[in-house]
């Protein structure tokens, strides 16, 4: 009798064994295989992108085809825009976000807000950018770099509220309850101790947020279009970087598609650093 129960936990457990092996194959086959591609497409961005970078690069405006030329109208546009909509967005989510967490937890409106956010975290950000062309770009007949800067931080507020919400979160309500007893009165529980607290996941959800805003190219294609030009007013057209290397890697020229690649070098790098920095602060204020 313990001999046959021996058997059959011995089947068993060649039976789990063998099924872990299997799902432990595929799973190293399927980390393989998105490896393979991510280190294919990294590998042509560098060899691609080191071959048209220059000084002229980073100093020169776009040029016409077939002529020298580089991107500065067109960094200088992303930094610009970027900036400006990080600027704008953030405060805005971290307010929402010390809102939901802090004041109104339960009620229809934070449901709603929650709502809404999850919406605009899924929504396509080709819509944002037809929704602020209606809304700017086609009243005003005119696409500008104000247009870019809204469509760009209606991307960042939805990333930033739902950060700051999960970090808020997080923080024990011991905490609170501890500054509550000592007699702080509730903003400045909620500035000097769970905002405190909780700032390294916040400043790394704006991070995230702006290294995904870095590279977006379609809200800025309905919005702050593309300008050939230097230019620092926001009320016109202005270059970006995506938008310029959509622009320039359609085209038959070879001078255009040099540095088409030259600028998704320099967006890989500038997403990266990000990343990185994401990271250092993430693990420095554990």
């Amino acid at each position: 009798m313990n001999a046959n129960l021996e058997k059959v936990h011995a089947a068993r457990f060649a039976h789990r064994n063998r099924i872990n092996y299997l799902a432990t194959g595929l799973s190293l086959a399927a980390m393989a295989f998105g490896l393979f591609w991510l280190f294919w497409i990294l590998w042509e961005t560098v060899r691609l992108g080191v071959g048209g970078l220059a000084i002229a690069t980073l100093t020169e405006m776009t040029p016409p085809p077939n002529e020298s030329g580089g991107l500065a109208n067109a960094i200088y546009g992303s930094v610009l825009m970027v900036s400006l909509a990080t600027f704008v967005g953030t405060p805005i989510g971290v307010m929402a976000g010390i809102y939901l967490v802090e004041f109104d937890s339960k009620s229809w409106l934070s449901s709603t807000v929650r709502f809404v956010n999850d919406i605009l975290l899924s929504a396509p950000s080709i819509v944002i950018g037809l929704f602020v062309y209606a809304v700017i770009v086609s009243r005003f007949k005119s696409f500008s770099g104000y247009a870019g800067v809204m469509a760009l931080a209606l991307i960042v507020i939805p990333v930033v509220i739902r950060t700051t919400e999960n970090m808020l979160q997080l923080v024990p309500a011991g905490l609170r309850e501890a500054a509550y007893a000592l007699g702080a009165p509730k903003w400045r529980v909620i500035l000097n101790i769970t905002l405190k607290a909780a700032r390294a996941g916040v400043i790394t959800g704006v991070l995230l947020a702006v290294a995904r805003i870095a590279g977006e190219t379609a809200p800025l294609l309905f919005t702050a279009l593309s300008n050939q030009f230097w230019t620092s007013s926001l009320s016109e057209p202005m270059a970006s970087l995506p938008v310029t290397i959509f622009k320039f890697a359609m085209s038959p020229y070879e001078n255009w598609q040099q540095l088409a690649w030259a600028g998704v070098f320099l967006i890989t790098l500038a997403v990266l650093g990000l990343n990185i920095l994401a990271r250092v602060v993430t693990r420095s204020k554990l």
